[in-house]
């Protein structure tokens, strides 16, 4: 069944509001950065606005907003993880081939080294602890590789969506529905996905629930955890 993308509403100029020329200037001469991600992903997936599977249209748009910022290691995927993944579920040659998305040299691809021993010790515990989640019905390979890059994202300042270049809060529920059910069924509070994932790590692993790494320069920090202020 082919997965394909639907569109969202255009966003308008009321008469009456004044413009900001050199804003309205800037914006055009700074790269659409949306657009270059969506041009990467088609070329990954070989489908306009689509993909084989909904997995393939998944990694497709988790890789390429990556990709066209310069930010591959980000991902936190090794070049061989990362060279499977495309083998998986991208058009062959695809991955090195896009003249505006850094994807040339996989091979050289490293991952981020991280300097913070919390970071590090937060990433691979979120890895494995998720892992043990996964569903079985999903491969193993394609399980390890989001645990991986959603682990990374934790790292990130962002709602967890923007952080993966997602469209929305019913991206990552869809993502994780698929590959990782049983945090799903944990969030019965309506909690936000980064804070739910924080949280349940800590409980599993004897430590206090608290923000995720990256959760203190969010906006919406205060709204999630104010009693840390």
């Amino acid at each position: 069944m082919t997965q394909r993308e639907t569109g969202n509403p255009a966003h308008r100029q009321f008469a009456d509001q004044p413009v900001n020329q050199p804003a309205v200037q800037a914006a055009s001469a700074a790269p659409d950065v949306e657009r270059l991600a969506a041009a990467c992903r088609d070329r990954l997936t070989g489908m306009p606005g689509g993909a084989p599977t909904a997995d393939a249209w998944l990694f497709a748009r988790l890789v390429a907003a990556r990709a066209v910022r310069g930010e591959c290691a980000l991902l936190g995927l090794s070049a061989s993880e990362l060279a499977e993944l495309a083998r998986r579920h991208f058009v062959a040659g695809s991955l090195d081939s896009a003249p505006d998305a850094p994807l040339s040299n996989v091979a050289n691809l490293a991952i981020v080294t991280m300097t913070d021993d919390t970071h590090a010790s937060f990433v691979a515990a979120m890895r494995d602890f998720l892992l043990g989640l996964a569903a079985p019905d999903v491969d193993g390979e394609d399980a390890r590789c989001l645990a991986a890059i959603l682990a990374h994202a934790c790292l990130r300042p962002d709602h967890l969506w923007r952080d993966l270049g997602l469209s929305g809060r019913d991206d990552v529920t869809q993502m994780l529905t698929r590959f990782f059910p049983a945090m799903v069924a944990r969030n019965t509070e309506g909690l936000r996905w980064k804070k739910l994932l924080a949280r349940e790590l800590a409980l599993a692993t004897g430590g206090v629930p608290g923000p995720a790494p990256g959760c203190p320069g969010c906006e919406d920090f205060g709204f999630c955890f104010g009693h840390a202020r």
